[in-house]
């Protein structure tokens, strides 16, 4: 077993290869579940109506509640393993993986139960009324009894990714992405059925995609074994809190999606949040890109960090981060130049509706220069287990600045100075971030110390 983990090829291959090995079937994999989501919408939308539409919408936090406590564990256990096989420990590594996963899934399921035992109280809390509340029970109800499929498949997708599979952590979501989309046409127009079915869609596609993750235990260089489980608090503490900031970015968007449609509400009415409906479906899709660049780079720096391997860990970073801007500045070119072919693809809207998301996007994309530079750093003291630091990034850009700048411009410019919250909480967090290097002396340049 020693001599395969010498092998490690993080620990052989030059760094540019390493870092495209793990960056490509990230971004792929994440770019088509953003994808696969806004499919699953529009073929809910079309078939079954904006009524059962809103329902599945309303019971979205339960899906969002899953993904967070999957991160959670998933990134705080998965960057504890990698740092031990850095070390050169895989039975510990096998005993955080062991660890993870069955926390993952018992949590999952208590946490289930008991929000099934209260499902209808539970669905009109989270927005829905007598019209809206059989399609949301009906949607919810089944994620909260099998949900921890989902949990579970995207845990071990972390954790095979950092045993140095991130191709199959791709062929996985792909899985699951193509089937999501061919088992629910098939429940919607070929067998005519419903919602409740078409959660029981999602459920299964999540578990193809598992399927295809447990062909990893049985390939030669696979570390992931599962181990017999004892609970040790010490490790359950270190997981919760290196995988804080992950969870806290996924409250973030529930954050940013609900004070968004708020104050466009509040300033712009009807039109001000149908505009922000379309930013919102494209910002998905790029906010997923971004997150796929921090998926990347976290089971490298992990590693190279638990090996104590500074060069690699600058050396890695400075490709990170000039790929986040060369990418960002690619999305705002993209965004000034197709900002209306963008909006015509969600439906013929009124001309204000249009107007107004056009020139949105136009302002929005302004933070894509800085936002995936963010994410690296964030993922990188994430890794390291800076998680203080990384904590107070994903708060500042995603809730803190957010909220300063929502709260404040829109009142003295106007409306459409709310498109500005994000870039400038973008821009403010960077600020921040370099003082806080520049304190720390802390630097990726070849020729001075991390």
């Amino acid at each position: 077993m020693s001599t395969q983990h010498t092998q490690n090829p993080l620990d052989t291959q030059p760094i540019g290869k390493i870092f495209l090995r793990y960056l490509i079937p990230s971004l792929v994999g994440m770019i088509l579940m953003a994808v696969n989501l806004a499919v699953d919408g529009i073929m809910v939308g079309n078939k079954l109506g904006p009524v059962a539409l809103a329902g599945v919408n309303i019971a979205g936090p339960v899906y969002t509640v899953f993904v967070a406590m999957s991160l959670w564990l998933g990134i705080g256990g998965a960057t504890l393993y990698s740092q031990s096989m850095g070390r050169k420990e895989p039975e510990r590594a096998r005993f955080i993986f062991t660890h993870s996963l069955v926390l993952i899934g018992s949590g999952t399921l208590i946490i289930g139960f008991i929000a099934w035992m209260f499902h209808e109280p539970l669905v009109y809390a989270l927005g829905a009324n007598d019209e809206t509340a059989p399609f949301a029970a009906d949607y919810m109800n089944v994620f909260l009894v099998f949900g921890f499929v989902f949990t579970l498949e995207n845990a071990f997708s972390i954790f095979v990714r950092n045993d140095g599979n991130p191709n199959l952590a791709m062929a996985a979501l792909v899985t699951t992405a193509f089937s999501n989309v061919g088992i629910n046409y098939m429940i919607l127009y070929v067998f005519d059925m419903g919602v409740r079915e078409i959660a029981f869609g999602t459920i299964l596609a999540a578990t193809l995609g598992l399927l295809v993750l447990t062909t990893h235990f049985f390939t030669k260089k696979s570390n992931l074994k599962l181990v017999p489980f004892r609970f040790e608090k010490p490790l359950t503490v270190k997981a919760f809190t290196f995988g804080f900031p992950s969870f806290l970015a996924e409250v973030g968007i529930s954050v940013f999606t609900i004070s968004h449609n708020i104050m466009f509400a509040r300033l712009a009415g009807t039109v001000g949040v149908a505009a922000f409906s379309v930013l919102n479906y494209v910002h998905g899709v790029m906010l997923l890109m971004f997150l796929g660049m921090g998926s990347a780079i976290q089971p490298i720096i992990s590693y190279f960090h638990g090996a104590d391997e500074t060069a690699k860990k600058r050396a890695i970073m400075r490709i990170a981060i000039r790929t986040a801007f060369i990418a960002g500045a690619a999305c705002f070119l993209i965004g000034q130049v197709a900002a209306t072919p963008i909006v015509h693809l969600f439906g013929d809207f009124p001309t204000e509706v249009k107007e107004m998301a056009t020139l949105g996007i136009r302002l929005f994309f302004i933070a894509y220069f800085v936002m995936g530079i963010n994410f690296v750093l964030m993922s990188y003291f994430q890794s390291i287990g800076s998680v203080a630091v990384a904590t107070w990034i994903t708060a500042g850009r995603e809730i803190f600045f957010m909220l300063l700048f929502l709260l404040t411009i829109p009142f003295v410019f106007g409306a459409n100075a709310i498109w500005l919250s994000i870039p400038f909480a973008e821009l403010a967090v960077l600020a921040f971030i370099l003082v806080y290097l520049k304190r720390n002396r802390i630097v990726f340049r070849e020729d001075k110390g991390l």
